[in-house]
Formats: C-alpha cells, sequence, structure tokens
C-alpha cells in the first residue's frame, strides 16, 4: 500500500515537472516568435524612415509611410550616426532623454539587446537601435515568475507532506507510549500489594519505606507516559514541596561525590502547575547537571520567590557551554553524549514553555566552571 501511495507521489511530481518544462518552452518558442515579428516590424519602420527622408517634397502619396511611423506606441528606438551621436528618441523615457549620461547607458542597452537597423539618408549612414517592447519584457521574465510560483509550491507540499508524515510518527509513538504506561500499571499493582505483605510480616520498615518511594516513582513515570498527546490540566500547586519532593527523591540514588545543597523558601508559592511534568522537568535538568560534572562536583538548586513570578535557579559545576550553544542544546536530537538521544532538554523545554507557560535558558555558564539553568514560572493569581 505505502509503495503504491510512493508511486502515485512520484508520478505526480514528474507530471508537474513535465508540465512546467512544456510550460517554459512553449514561453520561450512564443517569446523567439513574437521577437522576430518586432524586427520584422522594424525593418518595415526603418524602410519607411529612408522612404521618408529620401522623398520629395512634391510627394503625396507619404500617408501610409506616415502612418506606420506613427503607429508604433510600444518599441524603444534611439536614432544615431556612425559615430553613435544620439540624433533622436522614439518611446523612451524623459529622464533618460533629458540626462547625456543615462542617454548613452541606454543606448549600450539596446546594442545588447539587438542588431540595429540601417537608414541611409542621402549620403549618410544612421542607425536604429531598439529595444524590446514592455510585451516582450514581460513574456522575458515569465518563465522566471513561473519557477518561482512552482518552487513555491514544490515546498509548500513537501512541507506539508513532512508535518502529515511526522504528525502520524508522532501518533504512532503517542500510541506506544500509552499502551507502556497501561502495561507497566498492572506490575505496578502487584508490587504495591507484595509491599503490604511485607510491612505485614514486619520487614525493616526503612526497606519497605524505600521501595515504596520507588514504586511510587514509577507510577508517576507510568503516568507520565500516559500523559502523551493530551493537554496537561494544570492546577495551583505549591512549587517549593513539588520541587523538594523531587530532590530528595533523586539526591540518595545518584552519585555520592555529588555535594548537594538546597535553598528553598519556608512557605508555599502557588503555581499552575502538572506536577508530574514538573518532577519531569527538575529530574531532567539534575541529571543532565550530573552527567556534565561525571558523577563528581557541586549541585545546587535556589527558588527565588520574586513579585509576580518565582525563579528556579539549578546550578553544576561541569564542563560548561559555550555561548554559541546556548540556544542550540534545547533542540531536538543535539546531544555531545556518546550515548543520548539529545531529548532530554529539548522536552523539558516543551514541558516548561508550551505546557506551562514558563520560561527557561541558560542563566549563565562558563567553560570549564559550570552552568546554571533558570525556570521562571507566573505565581498563581490571588482571588
Amino acid at each position: 500500500m505505502n509503495n503504491k501511495k510512493e508511486i502515485i507521489r512520484w508520478l505526480l511530481v514528474t507530471a508537474a515537472f513535465f508540465t512546467l518544462v512544456l510550460i517554459l518552452w512553449n514561453t520561450y518558442t512564443f517569446f523567439q516568435m513574437y521577437k522576430e515579428e518586432e524586427r520584422i516590424k522594424m525593418n518595415i519602420w526603418a524602410e519607411t524612415t529612408n522612404t521618408l527622408y529620401n522623398a520629395k517634397l512634391s510627394d503625396t502619396s507619404l500617408g501610409l509611410s506616415l502612418l506606420i511611423l506613427t503607429e508604433n506606441k510600444t518599441i524603444p528606438i534611439v536614432q544615431t550616426t556612425e559615430k553613435d551621436s544620439i540624433l533622436s528618441f522614439i518611446n523612451v523615457d524623459e529622464r533618460i532623454v533629458n540626462n547625456p549620461k543615462k542617454a548613452q547607458d541606454y543606448l549600450k542597452k539596446l546594442k545588447s539587446q539587438n542588431t540595429p537597423m540601417e537608414v541611409k539618408i542621402g549620403d549618410e549612414i544612421q542607425y536604429l537601435y531598439y529595444g524590446n517592447s514592455s510585451l516582450l519584457t514581460k513574456l522575458k521574465y515569465y518563465p522566471i515568475s513561473l519557477v518561482l510560483v512552482f518552487l513555491f509550491f514544490s515546498v509548500l507540499i513537501f512541507n506539508f507532506y513532512r508535518s502529515h508524515r511526522s504528525a502520524m510518527q508522532n501518533k504512532l509513538w503517542t500510541g506506544m507510549a500509552k499502551e507502556t504506561a497501561h502495561q507497566i500499571g498492572t506490575p505496578l499493582s502487584s508490587l504495591l500489594g507484595w509491599i503490604e505483605i511485607m510491612k505485614l510480616e514486619n520487614v525493616d520498615e526503612q526497606i519497605t519505606s524505600e521501595i515504596h518511594k520507588d514504586v511510587a516513582r514509577l507510577q508517576t513515570i507510568a503516568d507520565r507516559f500516559s500523559k502523551i498527546g493530551s493537554k496537561p490540566q494544570l492546577s495551583p500547586y505549591d512549587i517549593v514541596e513539588e520541587t523538594r519532593k523531587t530532590f530528595e527523591y533523586l539526591s540518595p540514588r545518584n552519585s555520592k561525590q555529588i555535594e548537594y545543597t538546597i535553598n528553598l523558601p519556608d512557605y508555599p508559592i502557588m503555581i499552575p502547575l502538572n506536577k508530574e511534568l514538573h518532577s519531569w522537568t527538575i529530574e531532567n535538568l539534575i541529571k543532565n547537571a550530573i552527567d556534565a560534572m561525571k558523577g563528581i562536583g557541586k549541585l545546587d538548586i535556589l527558588i527565588q520567590d520574586n513579585n509576580k513570578t518565582v525563579n528556579i535557579f539549578i546550578t553544576d559545576t561541569g564542563s560548561g557551554i559555550p555561548k554559541k550553544l546556548h540556544s542550540k542544546i534545547f533542540e531536538p536530537g543535539y546531544t555531545t553524549k556518546k550515548r543520548g538521544w539529545g531529548l532530554g532538554l529539548s522536552l523539558t523545554k516543551r514541558i516548561v514553555e508550551q505546557f506551562q507557560s514558563g520560561k527557561i535558558k541558560v542563566y549563565h555558564s562558563e567553560v570549564g566552571k559550570g552552568t546554571t539553568f533558570c525556570l521562571t514560572y507566573k505565581k498563581q493569581k490571588s482571588r
């Protein structure tokens, strides 16, 4: 089925290409025919001019010749001597006629367009240099316009096709993510049951507590997957507490050679959030910082309460990011790791800015010394 669609698509592209070539060829042929017709007209015009200049004053049969000369309203003509001294202009802009330099430049232009007509006035030879009429000039640029229109629509169709294909792939990944979340849900429920049994059998409370935290974390991850493709619901949550919970879960489960510090206000700050996605954001930034430090260094989290906004600063002592890459690191697929898909920071940016109406940026970074990321959210409006 896909091969059939591919063949049809290429047949349509080929047909469009040949149609364009046919139109261009016909336009070129018509251009050449019309150009030849104009040359014939100019031959007649030159002969008529020659007849008038050499006619006797008593000749009364010059009406047709005068009519031919006055009928030319479109073809620009410059009449010159053998030494290129300009004698007269016909159908030429007054600004050119009144400016000697422009007149000479215009004469050079006409010389490049067509071979001049020779007129014999007595013993003197004069030349009629003529240019293309306005219609011929339009025909000359018509193929260029046609090609540009064709390219425009080609790019438009290509982008539409690519967007459609990307949407289909996203739909597939969304379905897989939701199915994965559904499949994970069953064993998680069983694990929760086993934890309860372990509590009844008086297993060390610290062990069951940590296992319960890990299972709860898996439930959170499954919930994240189940929400992929759906518009997240935002509710007022205490960003201080939600950030603390994620930090307290991750810090003991990562490298022991990292020195953690966290500075949070001792009061709640209500922000419109999806708590699962916010947890994902903090987790991505913390893991990114740990990778940048290669498991050794200092990591600091600071929440700054402002008048209408709240900032979350996450600072590491890792390798740092060059300034020219401050925007590029948020692009999907960009990574400096040997193993990685380059999705962490791009996903974080999407969660923060598209789903939660916040902002994320590299607040400060110095190569070899570390990086500070800054998240900014608007505070919940008080009623």
